[in-house]
């Protein structure tokens, strides 16, 4: 019988603080046994089912931050239709810097059964605060701080909650309550993993997006020679949607960020200096993609 994800999201309350995590070893989760004349249940929460359908996603946008580190967030948590989950806990201590890049630790992923996938929606859209949710709830008390933005697609519920400056406490107020339950709602997702419950491994993504920023003469004591001969400054470009990503980017291979020559590099990398084929110097931000995203 497999762990309900309701117990799995408890025991991962039970420790958010910063730094390696000393969980146990992980447990791998054994899938219900299905039966050819099993009937569905009527009381489930109807979702999507496909492996690049988000049902769930706890993402955040960036304050007052470097534009090189903004551009390189994930989504903090996204559970897909078919039960995929990749997620990545913020309270982790960061892997040492080599000089002036930076690395982000590895987003996680494992498979949640039905029962699992329930538990996590009920939960979320429930005592978690989304299923009454408004859009937006503000905090003038506080500035430049990350909007939480939750995302659901499930039980009749599609909509986007966008919360400024979660988790900071800014005394009481009308949506002291309502705050309280989506702080509750990241803790849990983001510690999803905690307690050993689920089988997790981390996230190989098949993609990355490079971001290329001109140094603006700045000097770049480190810069790297340009690895690529098949791909060029030139073929990093901005969105032409206004509303898309604006710096020049490009979708990269597991193999063109390997020749950067950094190790480990999965979970992304920032201010990689590269000097450019064209005599510019660059710097350059990897990040990880996710399966529903393909730029």
């Amino acid at each position: 019988m497999s762990v309900p994800a309701i117990a799995l999201l408890a025991v991962a309350c039970t420790s958010v603080e910063a730094g390696p995590s000393t969980s146990p070893a992980p447990t791998p989760i054994s899938s219900p046994a299905v039966s050819p004349t099993a009937t569905p249940n009527p009381d489930a929460i109807a979702h999507p089912t496909g492996a690049t359908d988000v049902i769930l996603r706890y993402d955040e946008l960036a304050g007052f931050v470097m534009a090189s580190y903004a551009a390189t967030m994930v989504p903090h948590f996204t559970l897909y239709g078919d039960g995929t989950i990749v997620f990545r806990d913020p309270t982790l201590e960061f892997p040492p810097a080599e000089g002036s890049i930076s690395k982000a630790n590895p987003l996680r992923t494992a498979m949640l059964d039905e029962a699992q996938v329930q538990d996590v929606l009920a939960f979320a859209i429930g005592p978690g605060g989304l299923g009454t949710a408004k859009p937006e709830y503000r905090n003038d008390m506080v500035a430049d701080a990350g909007t939480a933005v939750f995302t659901i697609d499930a039980g009749g519920v599609e909509k986007t909650v966008s919360v400024y400056a979660l988790g900071i406490d800014a005394g009481g107020g009308p949506d002291a309550a309502d705050r309280a339950r989506f702080a509750k709602l990241a803790e849990k997702l983001t510690g999803i993993e905690k307690g050993g419950v689920i089988s997790a491994s981390d996230y190989e993504p098949m993609a990355y997006r490079g971001i290329l920023f001109e140094s603006g003469g700045m000097p770049v004591p480190d810069a790297r020679p340009w690895p690529w001969t098949d791909l060029a400054p030139a073929d990093f470009k901005p969105d032409a949607d206004p509303n898309g990503m604006q710096f020049p980017h490009a979708v990269l291979s597991p193999a063109q960020v390997e020749a950067l020559g950094f190790s480990p590099y999965v979970g992304g990398l920032q201010n990689v200096p590269l000097s450019g084929p064209d005599g510019e110097v660059y710097t350059l931000s990897v990040r990880p993609l996710l399966p529903d995203e393909d730029a």
